[in-house]
């Protein structure tokens, strides 16, 4: 058996590309092979009649073993499946105050917690503040939502245009949770994002060593971001 791992943050075209790249698949998907992987993730969210409509933050992240042979599109439903399961389980365990209405908002929720989270350890943190922040209705104001909105041009500079230019995931010109997810979270982040710790913060920063720093106001933020980001 071959296997492949789809790494937990990864977008739907990433691991579409991958699966692309391995010549022991079968490529069913689209009528031809150079078919970009955010068409064929559109294609299959469809016909799977997935929320979005598209695969993005319906594929669990794991090692999938497979048959040489096998079809690409049997791999994509086994992780959809997972996907599913798991967020029904974490949807069930949520916080009675959650401000997340559906097991479709946790799904977005704890991709962006994925996106924002370098250290496992600070997930419910980096989720009690972006669930803080829906609850009062400030926007979440994270950059990947941004920069998922830039699409496949981003080109690792995020500037303040990208910040001040509206996309439906803007997350500084837009309140509440963007449209769809933005990566494909773990069960660890969906876990983070339904059950979030309790926390007063509204604002975190990154301490340069994997961990952030969290605070409960803009004042305190500012004095924080000078500290880890400017060296002040």
């Amino acid at each position: 058996l071959s296997t492949i791992t789809l790494v937990e943050g990864f977008t739907s075209a990433q691991f579409i590309a991958q699966l692309k790249q391995r010549t022991d698949l079968v490529d069913d998907l689209a009528a031809t092979p150079s078919t970009l992987p955010d068409d064929v993730s559109t294609l299959l969210g469809k016909q799977l009649g997935l929320e979005g409509g598209s695969l993005e933050g319906w594929l669990y992240p794991d090692t999938y073993r497979y048959a040489p042979g096998s079809k690409i599109s049997d791999l994509l439903k086994r992780a959809v499946r997972l996907q599913r399961e798991e967020l029904d389980k974490a949807w069930s365990q949520r916080d009675p105050a959650s401000p997340l209405k559906t097991p479709y908002d946790a799904l977005i929720m704890a991709s962006i917690v994925e996106k924002e989270t370098g250290k496992a350890s600070d997930r419910p943190k980096v989720s009690s503040v972006f669930n803080n922040r829906l609850r009062v209705g400030m926007m979440l104001q994270t950059d990947p939502t941004v920069i998922y909105g830039v699409g496949p041009s981003f080109d690792g500079n995020l500037t303040r245009r990208h910040l001040q230019t509206d996309t439906p995931y803007n997350s500084y010109t837009r309140t509440g949770l963007p449209p769809t997810p933005i990566a494909n979270p773990s069960k660890a982040s969906l876990y983070a994002a339904v059950r979030p710790e309790e926390t007063p913060y509204y604002y975190f920063v990154a301490k340069g060593d994997g961990g952030s720093y969290f605070s409960k106001n803009l004042n305190e933020h500012n004095q924080a971001v000078r500290k880890y980001q400017l060296g002040r």
